[in-house]
């Protein structure tokens, strides 16, 4: 019998695997896709270029990310904001600047929101923006708008307890788009799964959980697998979706039950070298209408592009469409802000979030059911011999490759706390 399974191969299980490993626990690691990484993956344009597809930029705040890519040795790219912002439709830089300081000023206020307020329970983020009628129009629609593309839902969806709570977790002081790497994030994961040898196994996804109080065994694929543990390192929409037997407790059914997949885009366009910066600009795009979007210079030494993503309704509006008519829309998008330079494009590359397999969508899940301000503790606890770990869960950068790093460590601890301490220390002196 295993010490521990764990399920879902993304930063949080690749992290609670290696912790357990090392710790002289017998584990196996189960993915049911033939990658790594979860919502972080990458793919290789025409030209030969590797590119992340899904999770890429992180700041120097975040600890756990940052001492993985010292340990490699991996150089870092700084993300280029040198220059002015273009605003679509186009305004001032002052214009753009006040609506910025708007925007910050009611992310400040909503940090430092009595959660405990009854009058705040039940209310969407839609509903509780529309209660501060002494903040300018511009702010609260650029606020609105900021949901969309950070949390790729709609605000009326969105509780309003739970983004106030969420947003306080990211506490890092630069920005979290501050660096990426030239040969993908992905490759990390990729290194992490490495270190695993055998222990993972692709292709495997699990359908059934059947578990009593001290074991659990996983049917995947026509095969059987049983421990002394099972850690869940999947989004909590994901999660619910496993049959288990006998029935989760109703508290925790309900608490994977209160979230919904963001629904996100995200795209590459390349070009042959990062034309916008002749012109005094960053790169960088703000989206008043359509609304959700926002893009990025993507650009390191040897290859220049934009990262443009696509947050909540524009995003599932466009996952019903064809793919060409995309690349059509964001070519003219990009014509018309940056004018006949941008339309040399060598390459745009379109991955599609929305509704996904098995990552159900990105960046992550939100909570939506009105009366589920414990969902999240309620999953941090999990029910023995079942733990649950994702960056939904995390208590530090929610939502970011950080904060599944900070719940797949958090939970080994727990696991590790909770076996006997025979079970792994003996294994570990011969490791």
């Amino acid at each position: 019998m295993l010490d521990v399974i764990i399920v879902g191969a993304g930063f949080a299980g690749l992290s609670a695997a290696l912790d357990l490993a090392n710790a002289g626990l017998k584990i196996c690691l189960l993915e049911a896709q033939d990658r790594v990484g979860g919502k972080v993956e990458s793919a290789v344009l025409s030209g030969g270029q590797r590119i992340d597809t899904g999770g890429q930029f992180f700041s120097r705040d975040m600890i756990n990310l940052m001492n993985l890519i010292q340990g490699t040795g991996r150089e870092v790219a700084t993300t280029h904001y040198t220059g002015n912002t273009a605003y679509q439709p186009a305004i001032s830089a002052e214009a753009g600047e006040a609506q910025w300081k708007g925007v910050s000023a009611l992310r400040r206020r909503m940090a430092g929101t009595d959660t405990a307020n009854p009058e705040l329970a039940g209310l969407s983020v839609s509903d509780w923006v529309a209660r501060q009628h002494d903040m300018p129009p511009e702010a609260t629609e650029g606020f609105l708008r900021m949901v969309k593309g950070l949390w790729c839902k709609d605000p009326a969806e969105v509780q309003f307890l739970y983004l106030a709570d969420n947003d306080r977790r990211i506490t890092g002081s630069h920005s979290e788009m501050e660096m990426f790497l030239p040969g993908t994030v992905h490759a990390l994961a990729e290194e992490m799964a490495a270190r695993l040898g055998t222990d993972l196994k692709f292709n495997t996804p699990v359908r059934r959980i059947i578990y009593e109080a001290d074991r659990v065994s996983v049917e995947a694929e026509g095969s059987r697998l049983q421990a002394k543990r099972l850690v869940l390192a999947l989004p909590p929409t994901v999660a619910g979706r496993l049959e288990y037997s006998p029935p989760l407790l109703p508290s925790l059914q309900k608490a994977l039950a209160a979230w919904s997949p963001g629904e996100a885009i995200k795209i590459r366009v390349t070009f042959d070298r990062p034309f916008w910066r002749d012109h005094g600009l960053s790169g960088e795009i703000m989206w008043s209408m359509p609304q959700g979007l926002y893009a990025c210079d993507a650009s390191d030494n040897r290859h220049a592009g934009l990262a443009v993503f696509i947050g909540g309704p524009e995003a599932k509006q466009w996952h019903r469409r064809p793919k060409r008519e995309l690349k059509a829309f964001i070519s003219s998008q990009l014509r018309e802000i940056f004018g006949t330079a941008a339309t040399d494009i060598r390459d745009i590359h379109i991955r599609d979030w929305v509704d996904d397999r098995w990552s159900g969508g990105a960046y992550s899940d939100v909570i939506v059911i009105p009366d589920a301000t414990d969902a999240e503790d309620i999953l941090r606890r999990g029910h023995k011999p079942i733990y649950f770990a994702s960056s939904e869960l995390a208590l530090s950068f929610p939502g970011y490759m950080e904060g599944a790093m900070v719940a797949g460590r958090t939970v080994a601890k727990d696991v590790l706390g909770d076996l006997p301490a025979s079970d792994y220390h003996t294994r570990a002196a011969f490791r």
